[in-house]
């Protein structure tokens, strides 16, 4: 609940401060006094657009901040926390929010939650969870059929909401299968191409059998038999240089001269030298036999052996095309077949996950049909229900029903619900919006939220004189039932009549003056002879006088009565 409230330099407000708290507290005043800034205000800290035209004339800026009592735990304080600020807590698993919102004249604005600046999209996001506003412009939020069908579900409470999460969960799992499937369907074509591409692709790796390096060991080997000649010449002449098969002598021959030269004569130190030369020569014999095989290669391999590795390598150049490697290919051989094995089981697939829609769309239906049928009832109490409420807000032949009929299907059910009034007796149920005058339309929306908050209450409502248009006994109904509102929610109602404005347990007037240059406001809470003089006022406009006085207390009287 909304605990107190401060304005500054908010329209005609130079600076106020409200205490709110529990129960039903009324706002009233003269006209132009403000009263509507007050709703400005709490609309600002609820995230609403930010209007550089509210701030007073003269003043840098407006700022309004609020505290608020909320859980000490759940999804405000959550919200909170997560956009880095946090609650103070008071005891009793309860604690306190600040929020606090200001606007320039230049139309920039900030926000502060918990302590930290926040966008105010947070403060949107917790208004969702604190506040529900009814405005003079907008004195019905059940417009929309969703908005219908949710206020449906509140009050069809834990029956309705066991069958709309089992039917969300149906719902969800249903659509899942069915967009795999659909999907599968979808690709099927260009699945079944891909499948073929990949088998041609494997055949053509699996023929050609290629071995991680072989296109680099292949490149080697063409280069020597592209310049086999050149590369005989070379190795021949060293081989005649070696192995004496020339006209010239061989370096065999003269090492073994230089050995026996030195081995004639009786020094050790020639001696060891001569021992390097045997070495050397023995050398030298090896690497004539070497070149004398490599000879023999060259000449066995020939012109049709560079022809072949040419062909090879033409083959694995057409793979490293096709999927920019050798190793790639090969690496494709392992992975393809699986990858071919689920796209050739898409027929099978299809079956199954057709077999598996099937099932899911038979539970889908179950649980719609049950969620159906838990809304119509809860439909036929709230219509019940409302119809008695409107009965005591001066109402007595209007009635109220609450359709449910086959709608498309989507995460929140098959149903259509629509909220329907029938003015008087003979007259075809319309929706709500257009069944109801003005007052009609105020009271109606006030019986529904009386009887859905008594199974589901919402922390705070605001009214912005929706009693606009009705006077009398259907305004003292209308407090009446205000006051019963507020013993499960909080109630704050801005008012022009003294008919409600009576049932208030706590009431503030907003007070005009005028210095001759600038007019403020200012915010007072009234108790005694002070409250009793601003009813007399609201009642004929003269708070002196002794009739308007006495009809006053007779007023106030009246709240005791409400339990």
């Amino acid at each position: 609940m909304i605990e107190e409230m401060r304005l500054r330099d908010l329209g005609v407000i130079a600076e106020a401060t409200l205490p709110i708290g529990a129960g039903f507290t009324a706002i009233t005043g003269e006209t132009g006094a403000g009263k509507t800034m007050v709703v400005t205000g709490l609309g600002l800290l609820l995230g609403q657009r930010a209007d550089s035209g509210a701030v007073r004339a003269g003043a840098a800026q407006a700022t309004v901040d609020g505290v608020w009592i909320v859980p000490e735990d759940g999804p405000v304080a959550a919200r909170v926390r997560e956009a880095g600020g946090d609650v103070e807590p008071i005891g009793g698993g309860r604690a306190e929010l600040y929020i606090g919102r200001s606007i320039s004249s230049e139309g920039r604005g900030r926000a502060s939650v918990g302590g930290r600046a926040a966008p105010a999209g947070v403060l949107a996001d917790l208004a969702d969870e604190l506040v529900v506003v009814h405005g003079q412009s907008d004195q019905l939020r059940l417009r929309s059929a969703a908005a219908q069908r949710d206020a449906l579900d509140r009050f069809g409470g834990e029956t309705v909401h066991t069958a709309r999460d089992a039917y969300r969960r149906a719902f969800e799992h249903w659509r899942a299968i069915d967009r795999e499937l659909s999907q599968l369907t979808d690709d099927r074509d260009a699945r079944a191409r891909e499948a073929e591409e990949l088998r041609a692709q494997l055949a053509e790796i699996e023929q050609a059998a290629p071995e991680s390096g072989e296109d680099a060991e292949l490149a080697a080997r063409a280069e020597r038999l592209a310049n086999a000649e050149e590369l005989r010449v070379a190795a021949a002449t060293a081989h005649d240089g070696l192995s004496g098969e020339g006209d010239e002598p061989d370096a065999g021959a003269l090492l073994a001269e230089a050995r026996r030269a030195l081995e004639r004569v009786h020094d050790p130190v020639l001696a060891e030298l001569a021992g390097q030369l045997a070495d050397v020569g023995y050398r030298v014999a090896d690497i004539a036999a070497a070149l004398a095989g490599y000879l023999a290669d060259l000449d066995e391999s020939g012109p049709h052996e560079l022809a072949a590795v040419e062909e090879r390598r033409a083959v694995l150049a057409g793979l490293v095309r096709a999927h920019g490697t050798l190793d790639a290919a090969i690496e494709l051989l392992d992975t393809g077949s699986s990858r071919l094995a689920e796209l050739d089981d898409d027929s099978d697939r299809i079956d199954r996950l057709t077999a598996e829609r099937d099932a899911a769309a038979a539970v889908l239906d179950a649980a719609a049909a049950a969620l159906t049928e838990a809304r119509t009832e809860a439909a036929a109490r709230l219509g019940a229900a409302v119809t008695i409420e409107l009965r005591a807000l001066a109402m007595p032949d209007a009635r109220l029903e609450v359709s449910v009929t086959p709608g498309p299907e989507s995460a929140f059910g098959r149903d259509d619900v629509a909220i329907l009034l029938s003015p008087h007796p003979g007259a075809e149920p319309r929706a709500v919006s257009r069944g109801a005058s003005g007052g009609e339309l105020s009271r109606v929306m006030l019986a529904i939220e009386v009887v859905i908050a008594a199974v589901d209450p919402v922390p705070t409502f605001v009214f912005d004189e929706v009693d606009a248009g009705i006077g009398g006994a259907a305004a003292i109904e209308v407090g009446r039932r205000l006051a019963r509102l507020s013993e499960s929610s909080q109630v704050i109602a801005v008012t022009h009549l003294a008919q409600v404005a009576a049932f208030a347990a706590n009431h503030l007037t907003v007070v005009k003056a005028n210095d001759g240059s600038v007019t403020a406001s200012d915010v007072r809470r009234l108790d005694g002879a002070d409250r009793e003089a601003e009813m007399a006022r609201l009642l004929s406009g003269m708070p002196d006088s002794d009739a308007a006085l006495t009809h006053a207390r007779e007023l106030l009287s009246l709240r005791t009565e409400v339990h």
